[in-house]
């Protein structure tokens, strides 16, 4: 059996924590600059707020319906998630932590366990050890258990948290009830391919053939369906490193010159760089583009990417720094407001793979000398140490002017409790 365990409403239930005075109200996070909605309580649900809706547009409805909006605090989220999944690995030596808010259990060895009671007590020791509300979801496959936990976010009163697929009838009812579209790993394309095949819910999606499945979507499609009629398919993933690393970010004002935005380009690329020596990789290609505000319908508009295969791998912040900018020559154009930009790393490998080319390398020296400067930026805080393309004064900093306290992350941000 497996059990999926997500976290409900992830970050406004983080706010929560600290602020009980906001159970019960409608609450909204946005994304890095405040500028669109990530995430909303049920109550700004019901009040008819969209994911991605932009914040500016959306102002006056806060207002009217007194929503409480906060800027993403994601050290508060990414500690929060952190004391979940600890929790919820004691219930299980196997583990796969999903995403920031989901968790698969593998309940292996547990035929005489009384998996009611036991959903239940993860739900309760997670709620009591962490504030935050959990579904959870058991069935024999994984994409089953995805299938019970959205039946358990969906009606709490009557599942108390937490519903089991464990007999066929059940199987048949959860899948007859579940529409297409809401079926894990069916994007949209496939979903009104599917559609146009008659295919309306999870079960008449497990009724196509085995060869039509596989031709059109696949051999993932297929495990999928597979798992779906209750044949285990799908096990639980080792930890994956990125496939690609982005550092993308709007500028609080426009840049017109070259310079400006070489520098923004170089700090993006020192960032990214620095994600990919932690998860021990290198890149062999990077993309970067640039674009104009697409709001300011009076200004000229401009936006553009390009790609650049690196002539042999690296993650050294100071050559892909150098590649970063490189790229951005290639693509800046004078005469427009630029808005935001961005570098992305891809053909991303492990670093013990990279094979020595016969004429062109990345630095030897590099490796101990980005060693030290990360160990110094941790010890000492992010950008203490710099590149000398980077501007020396600055310090990034998002537009975050609804940020709560990171309670957990901060000795300054410590809660005060007055007895």
């Amino acid at each position: 059996m497996f059990a999926l365990i997500d976290c409900n409403n992830f970050y406004a239930s983080c706010e929560r924590v600290f602020r009980p005075d906001l159970n019960g109200k409608p609450i909204v996070v946005l994304s890095n600059n405040d500028g669109c909605v990530i995430a909303r309580s049920n109550e700004a649900k019901a009040l008819g707020i969209p994911m991605g809706a932009p914040a500016f547009e959306y102002e006056a409805v806060f207002k009217q319906h007194k929503i409480h909006v906060f800027s993403a605090n994601f050290p508060l989220y990414g500690d929060l998630s952190h004391r979940v999944m600890t929790l919820l690995g004691e219930f299980s030596p196997e583990i796969e932590i999903y995403s920031i808010d989901e968790a698969f259990l593998k309940l292996t060895g547990f035929d005489y366990y009384d998996l009611q009671a036991y959903g239940n007590e993860m739900l309760q020791r997670v709620t009591k050890g962490t504030g935050i509300p959990i579904s959870v979801g058991i069935a024999p496959t994984k994409a089953l258990a995805k299938v019970a936990n959205r039946i358990a976010k969906k009606y709490p009163k009557e599942t108390k948290g937490t519903y089991i697929i464990d007999t066929e009838e059940k199987r048949l009812k959860a899948l007859k009830w579940l529409a297409v579209e809401d079926i894990w790993g069916i994007g949209r394309k496939h979903a009104a391919r599917l559609r146009l095949q008659g295919v309306k819910t999870a079960l008449d999606f497990t009724q196509l053939s085995d060869a039509w499945v596989q031709k059109s979507m696949s051999i993932v499609g297929l495990r999928l369906k597979r798992d779906l009629e209750g044949k285990p398919t799908l096990d639980l993933e080792a930890l994956k490193v990125k496939k690609n690393i982005a550092t993308t970010r709007s500028f609080e004002k426009t840049l017109t010159e070259l310079d400006q935005l070489k520098e923004r380009v170089a700090t993006f690329a020192v960032t990214a760089a620095e994600k990919l020596r932690k998860q021990k990789s290198c890149c062999k290609a990077i993309s970067v583009f640039v674009h104009t505000n697409g709001f300011r319908q009076d200004l000229p508009q401009y936006a553009q990417n390009t790609y650049a295969k690196l002539p042999y791998p690296t993650n050294s912040s100071i050559e892909l720094a150098q590649f970063a900018q490189q790229a951005l020559e290639r693509i800046y154009r004078k005469g427009f407001q630029y808005k935001k930009a961005g570098v992305i790393l891809v053909d991303i490998l492990p670093e013990n793979q990279v094979q020595q080319s016969l004429f062109e390398n990345s630095n030897p020296k590099h490796i101990s000398l980005m060693q030290t400067l990360d160990d110094l930026n941790q010890r000492f805080g992010q950008q203490k140490i710099k590149l000398a393309v980077q501007d020396q004064k600055r310090v990034w900093k998002m537009k975050q002017e609804k940020l709560s306290p990171r309670y957990t992350t901060s000795l300054k941000d410590i809660i005060t409790i007055k007895v």
